[in-house]
Parts: structure tokens; sequence; C-alpha cells
């Protein structure tokens, strides 16, 4: 069974369609990249399927419901989304921000029981963040925040994780932290994840599947090396752009811009 499916999806923002037509399924469990240059509709895309924005046409499916049809609270018990940006007004810490992720399971009014703190720290001991739990969240660099905010969707015990753009703005071994814990999740946890890429080496090393949006169509969807070919890349970004295939078989294909400057030698 389909974790998420959407069928015929067609949506636009008062303008031209962003998304128009697309289809695509995505099982349980699976790990999945979505890829495309900016302005391809990737945002927008997670927005539909977490519920926030409404088809024009066409169908979502989370575990077989609409969300837009599924009372908030449980749809907050089905599908966790970190998103792009974070903005925390107030002086909270990184616990506090941690078990906001508990909310859909409180009653009207409750208090938190044994069950969501034992959520909570669980969540922070997965994602290494037990250690931040008093330190203010605004204060925390642009690695350990995101740490911070998987553990709050963590904390929500749904098994679909949705994330926008998860290692912008982060330095390169911080990038590798971010998307190894996604890793591990999705293979001892079985979370079916569904992540926004910008990064297409990144992509390619840490996501089996990769679904290619394109001029709000769905362009591509398939393993790396399927999809990360010269002449689609270049049909894409509009420029040069070389794929150095894999070796043995087993690891990523490398995608590099091809550089159009040539320098001239100076005459001494």
């Amino acid at each position: 069974m389909a974790a998420i499916r959407l069928r015929g999806v067609s949506f636009g923002y008062n303008g031209p369609p962003v998304l128009d037509g697309v289809s695509l399924g995505i099982t349980q469990g699976e790990r999945v990249a979505l890829l495309g240059p900016n302005g391809a509709g990737k945002t927008t895309l997670l927005k539909l399927i977490a519920g926030v924005l409404t088809p024009a046409s066409g169908s979502v499916l989370v575990d077989g419901n609409p969300p837009r049809r599924t009372p908030r609270w449980d749809l907050a018990r089905r599908i966790a989304v970190v998103p792009q940006e974070f903005v925390v007004p107030f002086a909270f810490t990184a616990r506090e921000i941690v078990e906001l992720g508990r909310t859909p399971h409180l009653r009207l009014l409750g208090s938190a029981g044994a069950a969501d703190r034992r959520a909570v720290e669980r969540a922070m001991e997965v994602t290494d963040t037990t250690q931040l739990s008093v330190r203010i969240f605004n204060e925390l660099s642009g690695g350990e925040r995101q740490r911070v905010m998987i553990a709050m969707a963590l904390a929500q015990e749904t098994e679909v994780l949705l994330l926008d753009e998860p290692t912008q703005q982060l330095d390169i071994s911080r990038q590798a932290e971010i998307l190894d814990l996604i890793a591990e999740l999705n293979c001892c946890r079985r979370l079916t994840v569904l992540a926004a890429i910008h990064d297409l080496n990144l992509a390619a090393r840490y996501f089996k599947r990769l679904i290619f949006l394109h001029r709000a169509s769905l362009l591509a969807d398939g393993t790396p090396a399927e999809v990360l070919c010269s002449d689609l890349l270049q049909k894409v970004y509009n420029g040069p752009i070389e794929v150095l295939p894999s070796h043995n078989g087993r690891s990523a294909p490398i995608v590099l811009p091809v550089p159009q400057f040539r320098e001239v030698e100076r005459k001494s």
C-alpha cells in the first residue's frame, strides 16, 4: 500500500500552474529525494501532501485519506514536517521545541504525561540533542537547530517524515550529519521519508529514488543512475553539465558544471 499517493495533481498561486497533472506513489518505508530547480514546485508538493494546500484538481492521499479532509490532530499523528525555515519568536529551549511535537497527542488543555516525556527523551536521544536541552534554540548553530527540529518531528511519533531542504546553509560535515541521521531513521524505524533536496550530489549519495520536477511536471523518477544524466540536467538547468558515472556500480554518480571560462595565459 502506498503511504503517499498523488493522482493528476495540479496547483497554482493565482497564475500559471506550479504543478500540472503530477502523479506519483511512495510506499511505506521508502526514502525519496525530491529534486528540481528553484520554483519547480518542490515545497508546494510537500505542502499539498501535508494538507497545508489543497490541489486545484486531482487527489492527494496519505494512508488512503485526503489530508485536507483529515482532522488536523489526526493528520499530525501521521505526518511530521521539518520546514525550510522555523521561526521561534521567544527564548524557547531546545527541549521546549521538541515538546511541541507532542501537541497532537495532548487532549485539549491537557498536560504532558509520562508517555509524552518518554517520547521527547527518546527523540532527543536518537538525534543526539539531549545535551542541548536547556540551550536557547535561537542560539544554536544551524546543524544543532536542524537536529532539534528533526527531534520535534520524531516526538510526534508519525510514520511519514517530510523535509524541505534539510541541509540548506549547513557546511559539508553538518550536511552529512543530518542526512546520515535521516537515513538511519528511515532504515531503523521504517519511516517513510520524502525530502526536497537542492544538492544533486547529496541526493544521489543518500537516496535510492529520485523524483525530478521541471516546468510543473514530473520529468523523471528512478534511481540516481537513471535520473542524473547529462542530457536531462542540461535541459533542466539550461547549461553544460557533466555526470561522472559510478565506476563500481555501487557508488553514486557525481554531477559537475562544465566551466565555460577559459583563462588566457599572460605574456611576460
